[in-house]
């Protein structure tokens, strides 16, 4: 029997386009506004044509905003007239308005809608999307789901470095990361998400030390532990997350899940030459 279950996230997420065809995955798109329209991330504007339009657009920055209600309401209706129950995994709210926007859709359709605050950004989400994925495929029940999910969102950990400040300070997004500002001059900083939020975690002189704190960092998280799954991303830097999938699977003797290119509402908000860890246990 096909599982009853079907999950939805959005764009954030950062899933690889294979991934979520593979597994009828449904990601429902964040907009970006830079100055000549607005685009669906991922459907208008791919992550090959952003970087070049960000680099354009230096003095008068994009913005990004949620989907609409509509756009939720329309995939979850999809879903639920084909007979489905659906758990909606977005990210963090305390990043973005997206899961409130969800929540709201979600209203019209009663109980059969979950939504799910990932507290996390980017791959943070995606690896959460395939836990659930998984198990969907295993006929879980939703509530087996969603209790399984929020164990799994306590062990999910996303780092990420910088190459500058200014996208996030830009896009009113920097929170507790802005007491390095004015601090650092050509360093790197490297952030981590606790509790759907950017926190300071360390800093680097380069993209190659950046690459080998956050392993360091990673190992004090891990502890005792090891890792279920691991991911890494990259804005612009493909040569850096390669090195630093190389150092990260020879550290831990696993194999990443997958190495992704940050689309365009994560790419606004953390510009070029970032580089991300993502990893649960």
């Amino acid at each position: 029997m096909g599982n009853i279950i079907k999950i939805v996230t959005d764009s954030t997420s950062d899933l690889p386009k294979e991934y979520a065809v593979e597994n009828d995955v449904h990601i429902v798109p964040l907009y970006v506004n830079f100055s000549d329209g607005t685009y669906r991330d991922g459907v208008d504007i791919l992550t090959s044509q952003f970087y070049p339009m960000l680099e354009k657009s230096k003095d008068n920055l994009p913005k990004t905003s949620t989907p609409t209600r509509d756009d939720f309401i329309s995939v979850y209706k999809s879903l639920l007239e084909q007979g489905f129950d659906v758990i909606s995994i977005h990210i963090s709210s305390g990043l973005s308005g997206t899961a409130s926007v969800a929540e709201s859709a979600a209203h019209e359709f009663k109980e059969r809608i979950h939504i799910f605050d990932s507290k996390s950004i980017s791959l943070g989400i995606g690896l959460q999307v395939q836990e659930a994925v998984e198990m969907a495929k295993q006929n879980f029940t939703v509530d087996k789901i969603l209790n399984r999910l929020q164990r799994i969102r306590e062990r999910t950990e996303v780092l990420f470095s910088l190459d500058t400040l200014e996208y996030l300070e830009k896009g009113g997004r920097i929170g507790k990361v802005s007491a390095l500002l004015g601090t650092i001059l050509n360093i790197k900083p490297i952030i981590r998400v606790e509790n759907g939020i950017y926190v300071p975690l360390d800093k680097a002189r380069n993209q190659k030390q950046a690459a080998r704190k956050m392993a360091e960092h990673m190992k004090k998280i891990l502890g005792d532990n090891l890792p279920s799954k691991l991911a890494v991303a990259h804005g612009a830097a493909g040569q850096a997350a390669h090195a630093l999938k190389e150092l990260i699977e020879e550290s831990t003797g696993m194999k990443i899940s997958y190495l992704q290119e940050v689309g365009p509402v994560i790419g606004v908000h953390t510009g070029p030459g970032t580089l991300g860890l993502a990893f649960t246990y």
